[in-house]
């Protein structure tokens, strides 16, 4: 049942990068962002008063997640403004690079990671064109996977640590305070929160479908280890790409296309051996302080 879950969510997720390079139109990146989590944030608010849930507030569950929101604001913050200037299905398939990363944070080496990580970063080169540069969206981008991977290894131990449940909150709302001076800085009018149909659209995909695509995360976490859950995710820049072309008319090329089979075919092969199977262990003392 988890697995099929995940499947779910990772569909879910493939959506918000299309939805969210459209509704950049209207709305800067971070005032975005923080419309999009708090209504995530109330959401679940409003479930665990009806639920009569209990949320734990000690200072271990809080330090937790202070540092898994700091992994979490640096993902959605790049990705979001990478997507001013790459395309959705190019965001999707760079930020899948953090499907190999994850052992390589949980220290879980092994040589079929590191030959698929070098494959992953050969389709890399293809993906964001071998002819030119990379874009500062691509670059940003890069920073985004990274920031996932710790975000997942945390999760990882946090989850056995901790309520999942009281972690998934806590997140929401320190994430939401987080974007309250970005979105001051970027100062958008007031005309930029009118609610048309394409912020309604962006706000049913990122702040209610993928507020609980995030909870599903946090409750599989505790049942399956963390590079199983990022092979799962690996199906993300597939249905990226493909709502993409569905809804923004974006075309990868032939070389593109070379790249991105190469970066999801890397991901599956790195992922499918003994780390992806591998026990639950704590991690280091550095990745939680």
């Amino acid at each position: 049942m988890p697995h099929l879950i995940l499947v779910l969510s990772a569909l879910i997720w493939g959506a918000t990068y299309p939805s969210t390079k459209a509704v950049l139109a209207q709305l800067p990146p971070f005032s975005f962002m923080f419309v999009r989590f708090l209504l995530g944030c109330l959401l679940v608010a409003a479930a665990v008063l009806a639920l009569r849930r209990r949320i734990q507030c000690d200072p271990a569950t809080l330090r937790m997640s202070v540092i898994a929101t700091v992994f979490l604001f640096l993902g959605f913050a790049l990705q979001t403004e990478g997507l001013v200037t790459t395309t959705a299905s190019k965001s999707a398939f760079i930020t899948v690079q953090y499907v190999f990363l994850v052992p390589l944070f949980l220290r879980r080496f092994e040589p079929r990671t590191w030959a698929a990580a070098g494959l992953s970063l050969a389709g890399l080169w293809l993906l964001v064109d071998p002819q030119g540069e990379m874009t500062r969206g691509d670059l940003l981008t890069l920073g985004c996977a990274a920031a996932y991977a710790g975000h997942i290894s945390c999760l990882e131990s946090f989850t056995q640590k901790s309520d999942p449940l009281s972690l998934f909150l806590w997140q929401l709302v320190m994430i939401t305070v987080a974007m309250v001076p970005a979105m001051l800085w970027e100062r958008p009018g007031a005309d930029a929160f009118s609610l048309t149909p394409l912020l309604l659209s962006a706000l049913l995909v990122n702040g209610v479908f993928a507020t609980g695509a995030f909870a599903i995360q946090v409750w599989a976490q505790k049942r399956l280890p963390a590079p199983r859950v990022a092979l799962i995710f690996s199906l993300e820049p597939l249905f990226a790409a493909w709502l993409a072309w569905l809804f923004l008319d974006e075309h990868l090329s032939g070389r593109g296309w070379v790249g991105s089979t190469l970066i999801v075919g890397a991901v599956l092969w790195g992922t499918l051996g003994p780390a992806a199977s591998a026990p639950k262990t704590p991690l280091a003392a550095s990745h939680a302080s």
